[in-house]
């Protein structure tokens, strides 16, 4: 147990570094500029050389704080990000099994990923800064308002698997495909129902992050830093490593619970081997060994975390009004019809499932004429204002 713990802390403290790398290289990519190349080999080494920095940098503490939460509010913000990994399978085998293969996996990763904003309010709050104490509060207001589109979207996969473990959650998605097609495996993310949730936790887990499009508890252009604007030298450090690692983990929450885990890809290897020549079934057997299952899941991560980077190049900062619209009005209510959908289909069956999509669809269809006619009267309205 204790082998484990050591293992993922040391994986994640040394992987950090290679996400902010990642993200330099590519961000610089993106916007055609040429990125860190100075320190190290293709500047490998820039990472360990701002740490080095930061630690060496004055540490600065504003006289008017309060000081116990204002030391403690970073080791909070950090502890989810490590505390999550514990559940996280990264394969089959009993060696690769999370250190805590809980019956209420799901229901403990949303516990504790709602931990998190304590250590950005308590930050704001004690910094004793009104921009601080601003971007604090609307962390809490984004995270709130996030988490419930989240949890919804998550209990579709509960609903289709029956269980609340990630293991199973896993094995569920090994399954032949619909349960017809032997050759495939049943991701969710390819399901109908898998789909919709899927990219509702996606744009869920963004904003639980902070990162962009959502970035407003830490915007630079109204709150010059937002909750940790008086935080400086390892302090900000911990914020910084923090929101790397939560990255990390619900990378790895999307990969298990919408992505088949630790499988490669959604093929099922050992059917394929079994009805292949004797010497491509060794080469088809070599994918789905277990002990490349962490390698496969690493994969994952990378590719959850460069959709992050690719978010920030790509999409500017929404206002206010629009992070919380896109919650409320949105996402949760998708979710929620969803949910709907799910249940219908695990109590009737697949005939009753395509009815269900298409009554949603309808609804929907209602939804959106109504609010384009709501906003043709308003147009209108405001061009006979306007020529008055």
């Amino acid at each position: 147990m204790l082998l484990r713990v050591g293992i993922i802390l040391i994986f994640i403290l040394s992987f950090v570094p290679g996400i902010i790398w990642w993200e330099r290289r590519l961000l610089s990519w993106m916007q055609d500029r040429i990125g860190p190349n100075r320190v190290g080999p293709w500047g490998l080494l820039q990472p360990i050389a701002d740490g080095i920095k930061l630690f060496f940098k004055e540490d600065v503490t504003p006289s008017n704080v309060d000081r116990l939460i204002f030391v403690i509010a970073p080791a909070i913000a950090l502890f989810p990000a490590f505390a999550i990994w514990a559940t996280l399978p990264w394969g089959p085998d009993t060696r690769f099994t999370p250190i805590a293969d809980v019956d209420i996996g799901i229901l403990y990763v949303l516990a504790i990923s709602s931990l998190g904003v304590y250590g950005v309010f308590l930050a704001g709050w004690a910094s004793n800064n009104k921009y601080s104490l601003l971007g604090a509060l609307r962390s809490a207001a984004q995270l709130v308002s996030y988490e419930l589109a989240m949890g919804v979207a998550l209990g579709c996969v509960i609903l289709a698997t029956g269980s609340l473990r990630l293991t199973e959650v896993v094995a569920a998605q090994e399954q032949p495909l619909y349960g017809v097609v032997p050759a495939l495996q049943n991701w969710f993310i390819f399901t109908p129902f898998g789909l919709v949730a899927g990219v509702v936790f996606l744009i869920c887990m963004v904003a639980e992050t902070n990162r962009a499009p959502f970035d407003l508890p830490e915007a630079e252009s109204e709150l010059i830093a937002g909750f940790h604007t008086e935080y400086s030298s390892m302090k900000f450090a911990v914020f910084f490593m923090g929101e790397y690692a939560t990255m990390m983990a619900f990378s790895g929450v999307f990969a298990v619970m919408f992505l088949g885990g630790w499988n490669l890809v959604p093929i099922n290897f050992e059917y394929l081997a079994g009805i292949s020549p004797g010497w491509l079934a060794g080469v088809v057997r070599f994918f789905d060994l277990p002990i490349l299952a962490p390698v496969w899941f690493v994969g994952k991560l990378v590719l959850g975390l460069t959709f992050y980077i690719w978010l920030r190049a790509t999409l500017p900062r929404l206002r206010y009004d629009q992070l919380m619209t896109l919650g409320w009005k949105y996402l949760l209510p998708l979710a929620a019809l969803n949910f709907v959908v799910v249940a219908i289909w695990m109590q009737f069956g697949w005939p009753a499932l395509g009815l269900a999509i298409a009554i949603v669809i309808a609804l929907y269809a209602v939804f959106a004429m109504t609010v384009l006619r709501a906003r043709g009267k308003e147009e209108r309205r405001e061009v006979v204002l306007v020529s008055d």
